[in-house]
């Protein structure tokens, strides 16, 4: 397999799983291009005849998320300047519907980081459940337990927040 075959096949799923772990579609279109920058430069290394593109492409993903994350809780906090019309509406690349609804997002903020994990990995990349255990390294059947212990607290979640409107 091709570099190229690579992405293309498993853009999306990168982008949908970082689509779930990140507020906005811009951020999660920066963290993919950055996912594949980085796995552009480890590729030599890749070695297609023993491991699957998808799960090492999104093991990478993961770890650009986690190193975004440090980084921002490096920086002081400022006010951002918000540009008038400036949304993921009006992001020309991006499809405003990709990831998520906002309710749902606010459910899943309210999740453990596992449990966001585990869901993107198997909602927003479209890993089966076995490619959500190797991407997390345990195994299948805590993948399974956790999907689902995750699934039920984030439909309690969007049950309360119904009740509440």
């Amino acid at each position: 397999m091709e570099f190229i075959e690579a992405y293309e096949q498993h853009v999306w799923g990168v982008y949908g799983f970082l689509a779930y772990r990140t507020r906005s579609p811009e951020e999660a279109e920066d963290l993919t291009q950055e996912t594949f920058e980085r796995a552009l430069k480890a590729w030599p290394r890749f070695d297609p005849a023993r491991n699957d593109a998808r799960p090492w492409l999104l093991v990478i993903a993961r770890n650009v998320y986690v190193d975004s994350r440090r980084r921002q809780a490096a920086r002081p906090r400022v006010a951002p300047e918000v540009e008038v019309g400036a949304g993921p509406e009006s992001a020309g690349s991006i499809d405003a519907n990709l990831g998520p609804d906002p309710e749902v997002s606010a459910a899943l903020a309210r999740l453990k980081r596992r449990e966001r994990e585990a869901i993107a990995l198997r909602f927003g990349a479209d890993l089966p459940v076995a490619g959500v255990a190797e991407v997390l390294g345990i195994s299948v059947a805590n993948a399974q337990q956790i999907l689902s212990r995750s699934l039920r607290r984030l439909r309690t979640l969007l049950e309360q927040s119904a009740v509440n409107y």
